[in-house]
Order: structure tokens, then sequence, then C-alpha cells
């Protein structure tokens, strides 16, 4: 075959492929009262953190484990924490004896004032008579509040003893809540995604230890343009196709859709379609049925999601959510862990 003949089927071959590439990028790939955009995968990141100083005893996650909501994923060793417990629990045990004691002293003083006032009262009547002299009768009276002295002391010793036993509960209580919080549990289902942190490393408050995802709360945003955007309403019904399950639309809703517009990201793959303003808007993964994706949720994974914004608009048959085939994800070598 000479140049000329390779050249010219080279130009054909160019031709043909490049009016059948336009033939398909110009049909249309939704029907009318649909949107849709590429997007990636983002689920809302948690990190959990110390709250108190203190040197790390165990991390019982490692990355990718999948943990539940208030499962242990790390200790922080509070010995030191013990022991200050420890001595706060005896205060208390030497307050309450010392109460004890004032009470019981409470409990004499209160009979010696009724004992004195009786005499006093005797003293007086008989004074009238002239049995008993007035001197005698001041003097009654003298030990009447004398004792009555002696009361009120005995009763402010008992309320110093009981606020001793308030103090050192309180000290006891904070060390409990304190020891409490050393230990560092996921505060919802989420996937380990890095751990930060080693046994025997020492972090100060805030120290971060696990960055986890929130296997409940996973959503895409996607960029429409304005005259689709304008129409999409807040609930409005979505699919997220991801490339890893294209044969696996999965249901999703407008959560949120942008009150501004803005140039679209270069992640849009077309130059035509980035010099277009366009309105993000969220779909959000429903909560209850997430469950069903769940080993298939990592953040940063690419698809497609498509919006109904005409409520009259029936879903294309390749857009209808089917029976999900966990046996299938299965064989295809998922390592993410659980418990």
């Amino acid at each position: 075959m000479s140049k000329k003949t390779l050249l010219i089927s080279l130009v054909l071959v160019a031709a043909v492929g490049g009016g059948i590439a336009w033939w398909l990028l110009s049909q249309p790939g939704l029907p009318p009262g649909f949107a849709g955009g590429n997007g990636r995968l983002e689920a809302k990141e948690i990190t959990i953190a110390t709250k108190y100083p203190g040197r790390i005893k165990e991390v019982l996650a490692d990355e990718g484990d999948t943990v539940n909501a208030g499962q242990v994923v790390a200790v922080i060793d509070t010995e030191p924490l013990e022991a200050q417990l420890r001595e706060a629990e005896a205060q208390i045990s030497g307050a309450q004896d010392n109460h004890r004691t004032a009470a019981a002293d409470v409990a004499v003083k209160q009979s010696e004032l009724n004992f004195a006032s009786s005499q006093y009262k005797r003293s007086s009547e008989l004074v009238k008579t002239g049995a008993v002299s007035t001197q005698e009768r001041d003097v009654d009276f003298s030990r009447m509040e004398a004792t009555r002295a002696a009361l009120i002391g005995a009763q402010a010793q008992e309320v110093r003893a009981q606020s001793a036993i308030d103090a050192a509960t309180a000290t006891a209580e904070r060390l409990k809540a304190e020891i409490k919080d050393n230990t560092l549990r996921s505060p919802v289902r989420a996937r380990v995604q890095a751990r930060m942190a080693e046994p025997g490393e020492v972090l100060g408050a805030g120290g971060r230890v696990l960055s986890v995802t929130d296997l409940s709360d996973v959503y895409m945003y996607v960029f429409l343009p304005a005259t689709n955007a304008g129409k999409v309403a807040l609930g409005s019904e979505a699919r997220i196709v991801l490339d890893a399950i294209p044969d696996y639309p999965i249901r999703a809703v407008v959560s949120y859709v942008s009150p501004t517009a803005q140039f679209t990201p270069k992640t849009v793959e077309t130059a035509e379609e980035r010099r277009d303003l366009s309105f993000r808007v969220k779909l959000q993964l429903d909560k209850q049925r997430l469950r069903a994706y769940e080993r298939l949720v990592k953040v940063g994974i690419p698809g497609m999601g498509y919006v109904r914004y005409d409520n009259s608009a029936v879903w294309p048959v390749a857009l209808q959510p089917k029976p999900v085939d966990q046996t299938r994800w299965a064989a295809a070598g998922d390592t993410s862990r659980s418990e």
C-alpha cells in the first residue's frame, strides 16, 4: 500500500470516527424533566480527639475498620486520675465520719439545752413563791443561754462536715467524668480513615487519635446550569450512579441548592461547560437505605448525579433502583472490615 493510499485511509477513518462521536455526543443523555452532572462521593468527616492531656494506652481501631456508635476506639492512661479518685473517696469517708460525730454532738447539746430550759422555767416559777432566789434564777438563765450557744456551735460544725462531704463528692464525680472521657468512643457508625496516634504517645488536650467517616451522612455535589438549577426544589428526587457499581443507581434527595451561581469547577469534563455559570446542588443519600451500600462508601469515589425537577417525568429504566447483590461485592474483593 502506498503512502498516499494509507494517508487517505487514515483520513477516512478519522472522519468516520469523528462523525460517530459527534452523533453520540449530540444525542440527549436524559429525557425532559431531568438534569445531571458528575461528582464525587463525599461524607462528613469526624476527628476523634482527646479531651484532656494524657498518654495513649490503647488504640482499638485500624484504618478501614467499621465502628459502631458508642464503640470504644481508644483508651487514655488514667492511672493518675484513679489515684486522685481514691484520695477523694477517702476524703468523703473521713468527712462522713466527722459529720456523724458532729450530728451526735448536736444531739447532746440539744438535750442539754432542753434540760437547762426546763430548769430555768422552774426557777422562774419558784422565784414568785420565794423558794428560789433571783440569783439562782439568773444562774439558770445563764446556763441555758450558754447551752444554746454551744448547740449553735455544734450545728455549725455539722454544716461544715456536710460541706466537706459535698466538696469531696464533687471532686470524685469530676474525676470519674474525666476517667470516663479518657475512654474514646465513636460518636456515630463510621469507617476509620486515618489512625493519627499510637500507644505510648502523649497528647495534649484536643490531640487527634482517629479520623473517621460518618456512614450515615453521605452525599454528592453536582453542578447544574442555571436553566436547570432554577427548577430544582429542595426534596426533589435524585439518583447517584457510582462508577464502581454503574448498574446500581442509588436513591437520593436534593438537600441543598446553592443560592449563588459560580463558575463550574475544573472537575467538569468539558471546557464549554466550565465556561458557564452553574449552581452547586447537594444530593443526600437516604440514611435508611444507605446501609445496603455501606461497603462501597468511600470518600472520593467518582460517579454521576441525576435530579428530577419535573415530578411528572418518569425515571428512565437505567436509573431505576435494583435489589442490591451483596455477594457480588464480596466477590469483588471488598477489604472493608466490620466487627
